[in-house]
């Protein structure tokens, strides 16, 4: 079996949300106003945010959530250390399965990370 490639994830994963922007226009504008107002820094920091929703799809151990979060962390400068201190967290209160995906997040991490 392949490993998976979140570069391959997201990008497919991207092109299913143009078909949906463009067929359910009025409900992906309101995600998109949505994650607008749930990411802008305000008392936490955008990278803050990143982290806790990286945490989140992490412990729900959703592929798509690990890809595109991971990849927003790396261009807001995120550390190696801050992304394995939110993974701690997430296997303290996820346990095993979450340790899991908790490994695939450091894969997706280097992945988007690696020289181009």
């Amino acid at each position: 079996m392949a490993s998976k490639s979140f570069v391959t994830i997201t990008s497919d994963i991207a092109k299913g949300l143009s078909a949906l922007r463009k067929e359910i226009p009025e409900t992906m504008q309101g995600f998109n106003a949505l994650h607008n107002g749930a990411m802008k820094a305000g008392a936490l920091s955008e990278l803050d945010k990143e982290l806790l929703a990286l945490a989140i799809g992490v412990t729900s151990r959703c592929d798509g959530c690990i890809g595109f979060h991971v990849k927003a962390l790396i261009r807001l400068g995120v550390t190696r250390e801050q992304l394995m201190e939110t993974l701690g967290v997430c296997v303290y209160m996820g346990g095993g399965p979450t340790l899991m995906y908790a490994a695939e997040a450091v894969r997706a991490y280097e992945e988007f990370s690696a020289p181009k």
